[in-house]
């Protein structure tokens, strides 16, 4: 794989598991390319007395046809869940279907799924920034 710079974009990758169905990615999206469906499953906790409702991801979707790369839904995600993966060999040929959108270029969640294994790791931590309000002692 040829070496990027280190804030080159690829693709977004979904880490499914961090992803609340909060829809605060799609809302914010210029685009619109985000696409997410879920229902609302009751559950009840064990030594509970309440039932509890959780949004079950059903459907998580972007079409690359219509992205700008911009990022803002990695960050506006509040639980990281979405972030940047160096991919850049994904299909994008075809034709338009009756919406418009070129079908190799909408990926599922299955596939965006598969690009968290190519996410890098965060960069290291500043040794000269100041310390987290959460991190400082005293208050």
């Amino acid at each position: 794989m040829t070496e990027l710079p280190p804030r080159s974009r690829g693709v977004i990758a979904l880490l499914e598991q961090n992803c609340t169905v909060c829809m605060l990615c799609a809302r914010e999206c210029p685009d619109w390319c985000i696409h997410i469906s879920s229902h609302t499953e009751v559950e009840q906790p064990p030594g509970s007395a309440r039932p509890r409702s959780r949004n079950v991801l059903d459907r998580f979707a972007i079409d690359y046809g219509q992205c700008l790369y911009c990022g803002i839904c990695i960050e506006v995600c509040p639980f990281d869940a979405l972030h940047w993966a160096p991919e850049f060999g994904y299909p994008g040929t075809g034709t338009p279907d009756g919406d418009g959108a070129v079908a190799e270029l909408v990926h599922e969640r299955d596939r965006l799924g598969e690009w968290v294994a190519d996410v890098p790791p965060p960069p290291p931590l500043d040794p000269a920034a100041e310390p987290a309000p959460e991190g400082r002692r005293g208050r």
